[in-house]
């Protein structure tokens, strides 16, 4: 099989996939190069270097290219931030350089896992001086997301040109940590020597880690729109490695309180009653205010709430934690990835807590009467 042919033969393996958590990051949760549907996570950095080498000729020269990605997680699903290549061959009166500005918006779905996710991207290609922009859409159910981009250049590879270009791609899930995923990519007017973009390769979660990794081939020299529309002559082969960075670890986090909802679908994994016992599900009287632990971080940190209300918190990062009180009165299990505990407070009360392995994860329970889980109420 030729290593083209590699990227469309992924979508091909989904009986070898397993269900597996969808709590996952970067690179788990898009193509190689097809990576518009992304937006990262709220108060969150993200620290992305891709390098790909390509072997030349006979004189077996190797010539790297890396690639870097530096954004920032904004509220709203909003992504802003800059890609920068070296050794890039989008604009040949302005090499080896290549800077893009961009940011993101994705006003339809909330996670990696949602159905459908629809993503709009702006941006300014320094090489090309081209504004180019890019509507991206992606979903999917249980291991298998398909992903589709239509993209506008505005002056494709520094010609007083507009030219559009069409991608599409999947990922399978094969576990928790593991994953493959390809993608295709082409300009609609593909002249004779340019060629259909393409990537496949092998996506990794570092267990219990924040980080994730690709191994991948393709044939795309840079990460930005007008360098992942058009596919080169000769195979990269290289590696993505992300590392995202929770602003709270280091700052803080915003003081909100939590407002009580409805439990989610499926069962919690358990709720300890006041006295440290654990009980089999939910609380049956009173309210249940639902706390997500997304990476670094409780969202919210800070959760007010009335005398006998039960407070569930869900592990969504790809990470195992814990919820602890600072005195050690009480504590959950080890919570790993899409696992769930809850308490009932009964008592008014404060009630600090933190994660065991990661300290610096601080929240607070306010127990008083009259509270029914928001601020103000």
């Amino acid at each position: 099989m030729s290593v083209p042919a590699l990227a469309l033969a992924l979508a091909a393996m989904v009986p070898l996939a397993v269900p597996a958590p969808a709590a996952a990051q970067s690179a788990l949760e898009r193509p190689p190069s097809l990576t518009g549907a992304w937006v990262g996570s709220p108060g969150v950095v993200h620290f992305h270097f891709i390098h790909r080498f390509t072997l030349l000729g006979d004189a077996k020269k190797v010539v790297n290219s890396p690639s870097f990605l530096l954004g920032a997680g904004l509220p709203g699903r909003t992504l802003a931030g800059l890609v920068y290549a070296s050794n890039s061959d989008v604009s040949p009166e302005v090499r080896p350089n290549e800077w893009e500005a961009f940011a993101r918006w994705q006003p339809v779905g909330r996670s990696a896992t949602s159905p459908l996710r629809v993503t709009f991207q702006a941006g300014y290609n320094t090489a090309a001086e081209s504004v180019d922009g890019e509507v991206a859409v992606g979903g999917g159910g249980g291991r298998v997301s398909l992903f589709g981009a239509a993209r506008l250049l505005s002056r494709a590879y520094g010609v007083d040109e507009a030219r559009v270009a069409l991608g599409g791609g999947a990922l399978v899930r094969l576990g928790r940590w593991v994953a493959v995923g390809g993608d295709v990519a082409s300009l609609t007017d593909r002249s004779e020597g340019e060629n259909v973009a393409w990537s496949a390769g092998l996506l990794l979660g570092i267990p219990y880690t924040p980080h994730t990794l690709s191994l991948h081939a393709t044939n795309v020299g840079s990460g930005t729109l007008h360098g992942s529309s058009r596919g080169g002559e000769e195979t990269r082969w290289g590696f993505e490695f992300t590392v995202p960075i929770t602003l709270s670890r280091y700052f803080g986090g915003p003081d909100v309180a939590a407002k009580a909802t409805p439990p989610p679908a499926g069962p919690v994994a358990g709720v300890a009653a006041p006295g440290g016992a654990t009980t089999g599900g939910a609380a049956g009287a009173g309210d249940t205010v639902h706390v997500v632990i997304d990476g670094l971080e409780y969202s919210p940190a800070r959760i007010e709430v009335a005398p006998g209300t039960t407070v569930v918190w869900t592990n969504r990062a790809p990470l195992a934690h814990t919820v602890t009180a600072d005195d050690g009165s009480w504590t959950s299990p080890s919570m790993d990835p899409g696992a769930a505990w809850g308490r009932t407070f009964a008592e008014p009360g404060t009630h600090p807590f933190h994660c065991a392995p990661h300290p610096f994860m601080k929240g607070v329970v306010v127990v008083r009467e009259g509270a029914v889980g928001g601020p103000g109420d």
